[in-house]
């Protein structure tokens, strides 16, 4: 219900009004190497569609950043998360991303997922997260997000290659993943 709320507040920060899917997370978890990830950070948790399988999945010692700049979700977040070791919740911006790597005493990402819905984000923001994701995530790192069409695939290709694009049909509406590093 508070996902609603808050879409309804704020419909270009939230972007949907409902939270991903069972399905739609799992196929968001494929691409990551939880074998040799050492710092995942996921833009966007929202009510922890995402965060639920990476703490599940990561193994102990990953570091998980969550970055959410909604403070009712941050809230909900710390109540589900915020006991577990090595989760740190950030009420924050995604294109911070470098100084809350550097706070927490990293110089990169080995994965980042993000539910951020860059189709109804202004493109001033945009251009801002995703020059400060290919600096965070090196020339190894992945970013790993979804869309609700391919509008954005040529946006994404002036930062990154896309690697791979997987598809979700189970979700409603159905989506796109897409694995991207920097070229």
């Amino acid at each position: 219900m508070s996902f609603i709320l808050e879409y309804f507040k704020h419909p270009l920060r939230i972007g949907a009004v409902a939270p991903s899917g069972k399905r739609l997370s799992q196929k968001m978890m494929e691409p990551v190497d939880f074998s040799s990830a050492s710092v995942i950070v996921e833009y966007g948790p929202g009510t922890g569609s995402f965060t639920k399988e990476l703490v599940k999945r990561r193994n102990d010692g990953t570091v998980l950043l969550l970055i959410e700049q909604n403070e009712r979700f941050c809230k909900e977040l710390e109540q589900m998360y915020g006991n577990i070791k090595d989760v740190h919740i950030i009420n924050g911006y995604a294109q911070d991303v470098g100084l809350y790597l550097k706070e927490y005493g990293f110089d990169k990402a080995d994965f980042i997922v993000s539910g951020l819905p860059f189709t109804t984000l202004p493109r001033d923001i945009s251009d801002k997260i995703l020059t400060a994701t290919g600096t965070a995530l090196g020339d190894t790192g992945k970013f790993i997000t979804f869309q609700y069409s391919l509008v954005k695939r040529s946006f994404f290709e002036k930062y990154f290659c896309i690697i791979d694009r997987l598809k979700e049909n189970r979700n409603l509406p159905p989506a796109y993943v897409f694995v991207m590093q920097k070229g």
